[in-house]
């Protein structure tokens, strides 16, 4: 097997693939809360096929001994539940103190089975818990492979952006509360930016963890433009 450096372009189109396949789930409750389709339908056309756009990816790169590519992945994954959990530690307690407006999980799940006449279920509780989770690892994969190795306050910084984000799309604005919660009060504010702040810090402190000896995304551009600029050279010689 050839090493990395003879095909850079190749270890590039699939990190490109996984973070474009990895940033398809967070998007699909926004473009559902702002009414362009049922969650439940584009889990079935977008998520599905996305999850597995990610697996496929990840074999290629095991098949293939990309082994910085195959650790950021796993490293994404394994780090995004793991600061999901934390997340949901915070929201919770928030939750319970009155700072959101509902149980966030529960309702992906009823948006995703199609049950909002119904209400939640055990099948939907667990498929929005599922696809909650699956969502921080989606933000964890691309958080390794765009920074790989980095200190653990740059994934608190990370976090507060998907944060703010999220507090101005048509998702909180469809709850009713106002664009970053204004209308229920500071406790929804409060509550989604120390949730992300916990993620931010397990996410980082992964990262730093684990992510040795790995590339960065603009280490890799740079390594696939150096390469063509050498071949461009060699041909005009």
């Amino acid at each position: 097997m050839e090493s990395l450096q003879s095909h850079p372009r190749i270890e590039l189109f699939l990190v490109l693939a996984a973070m474009s396949a990895a940033a398809i789930s967070p998007n699909l409750f926004v473009v559902a809360q702002a009414g362009y389709a049922k969650l439940s339908i584009l889990a079935l056309t977008f998520l599905i096929p996305s999850l597995i756009a990610v697996a496929l990816v990840l074999g290629i790169a095991m098949f293939l001994r990309l082994n910085g590519l195959r650790r950021q992945i796993l490293t994404g994954i394994l780090g995004g539940f793991l600061a999901t959990a934390a997340l949901e530690v915070i929201r919770e307690t928030g939750y319970h103190l009155g700072g959101m407006p509902g149980d966030m999980p529960k309702l992906l799940g009823v948006l995703l089975l199609d049950r909002f006449a119904l209400g939640p279920s055990w099948l939907s509780n667990l498929a929005g818990w599922g696809y909650h989770f699956w969502n921080g690892a989606a933000f964890g994969i691309i958080y390794s492979l765009t920074f790989s190795r980095t200190r653990w306050w740059a994934g608190l910084i990370y976090a507060l952006v998907i944060a703010l984000i999220f507090m101005s799309s048509p998702a909180v604005v469809a709850m009713g509360v106002g664009r970053f919660g204004v209308e229920f009060g500071p406790g929804f504010a409060t509550t989604v930016l120390v949730a992300h702040m916990a993620y931010g810090a397990v996410l980082g402190w992964a990262a730093s963890r684990y992510n040795v000896g790995t590339l960065n995304l603009w280490t890799r551009l740079r390594l696939v433009v150096k390469g063509e600029l050498g071949v461009s050279s060699n041909q005009h010689a």
